[in-house]
């Protein structure tokens, strides 16, 4: 049977520095080795959802918890997240101008090896750990970017500077293929790609499907989970999960929509 990989304990989430609640008791539990996907309407709080488990400043948890192979996060800043296991591929990426993919993948990896180095140390970083030698580097890089067809010229480009939404999307996933992360959330992997970039960046995600790994894929619509099968749909409405299911609730809301559901919650 499987453990208890990620947890979300009646969580409530506001806008920092106002009184806008977004999440509302929000209730989530992903085992090891799953893929969940939640769905809703705009305004629904997947986005803040994926915000609040990553870190981000913007969102403040105001009472609840998210729990991480049974430990609490949220004292966590977003980069120790990031370096426990916890990644987060955005909706909308930002650019980077300066630096390069491959120095920004190298620089993550190297950071995550030195937390692994200092974790099996008792907490101390020995002094001879120096991170991927850049010939191993190389290697795995090339071999991520064939997994997911991208043209080796990439690696030498700012980081999303001047890409396409196609190329960004195609940046996440192979961010999330170098660093291999224990829980990846996917915030809309899917907007913005024509039916070509989306068959790519769901083999990227399949790629990564493993017993070790847990998934959130946050989507507005049902045509991602014909690529990637999640093993439960979740329906987020005003802010906490109103309707639960296997992949089927995401074949019936393509049919009915979402407005049953939100008058059903408001009633």
């Amino acid at each position: 049977m499987s453990e208890v990989w990620f947890e979300i304990r009646d969580l409530h989430v506001k806008i920092a520095g106002t009184d806008k609640e977004i999440l509302k008791g929000l209730n989530l539990t992903v085992n090891q080795g799953e893929i969940h996907a939640i769905m809703g309407p705009n305004g629904s709080g997947k986005s803040t959802t994926a915000y609040a488990i990553a870190g981000h400043p913007n969102y403040e948890v105001t009472s609840g918890d998210i729990l991480f192979k049974g430990k609490s996060i949220l004292e966590l800043e977003a980069d120790e997240r990031s370096r426990a296991g916890i990644f987060l591929a955005f909706q909308y990426p930002v650019s980077i101008p300066g630096v390069t993919v491959a120095n920004f993948l190298r620089t993550a990896l190297n950071a995550r090896i030195k937390v692994e180095a200092a974790a099996q140390n008792n907490g101390v970083m020995p002094s001879n750990v120096k991170g991927m030698p850049i010939p191993v580097f190389a290697k795995k890089l090339r071999e991520a970017m064939s997994v997911l067809k991208v043209d080796q010229s990439f690696a030498g480009r700012y980081l999303n500077e001047g890409f396409s939404g196609g190329e960004k999307k195609r940046a996440e996933i192979l961010q999330m293929e170098m660093l291999r992360p224990d829980m990846a959330v996917l915030d809309e992997t899917d907007s913005g790609l024509d039916i070509d970039a989306l068959k790519i960046v769901a083999n990227g995600v399949n790629q990564l499907r493993t017993r070790d790994r847990a998934m959130i894929v946050v989507t507005h619509y049902q045509r991602l989970l014909n690529y990637i099968v999640p093993d439960q749909v979740h329906v987020l409405a005003h802010g906490r999960i109103v309707k639960s299911g296997d992949k089927n609730l995401a074949l019936e809301l393509d049919q009915s929509g979402y407005v049953g559901l939100e008058e059903a919650v408001t009633a």
